[in-house]
């Protein structure tokens, strides 16, 4: 249980950060943080030494996935927070107009450019806790700079 609480610690800020910018509810992504962790203290066993943090990202945007199709969710409507603006901008105002333009992005797009943006991770990780190939991601995150770049020529 002790490893547990240290990962909890170590990457309950990455965990929720992907949450949130997947589902765009405060709420909801508390809610997949929990689900994920818990999950965690059912598999540590199972978990590969050192690569954690991968297992985490890849359980929280299967989590992310499945919630977002869920039948509940597509009956409810998404309650608005500004507060979520400030938490995953953290401190970075300037960042503001670009976030506003990741936000409208599809799902699928979106979370590639956060991941590989906002984490750092490569394609090839990526598209393996997507369950997609990394030329998908490559192809969503070239989709993803073209959008981008049209809505902040737009915007400017």
């Amino acid at each position: 249980m002790h490893d547990v609480m240290e990962l909890f610690h170590l990457y309950k800020d990455d965990v929720y950060r992907l949450a949130v910018s997947y589902t765009h509810s405060v709420q909801d992504a508390e809610d997949v943080c929990q689900t994920v962790f818990l999950k965690l203290m059912e598999q540590k066993s199972r978990i590969t030494p050192g690569k954690e943090k991968a297992w985490l990202m890849q359980v929280t945007a299967n989590q992310c996935r499945s919630l977002l199709r869920s039948v509940w969710r597509k009956r409810t409507e998404p309650f608005e927070d500004d507060a979520l603006k400030e938490r995953i901008l953290s401190g970075q105002p300037d960042l503001q107009g670009v976030w506003e333009c990741i936000k409208r992005l599809k799902p699928g797009y979106r979370v590639v450019v956060y991941l590989f943006y906002y984490e750092g991770y490569g394609t090839r990780e990526i598209g393996h806790m997507l369950h997609i190939s990394g030329t998908a991601v490559t192809t969503r995150l070239a989709r993803a700079r073209e959008i981008l770049k049209k809505e902040l020529k737009e915007e400017v």
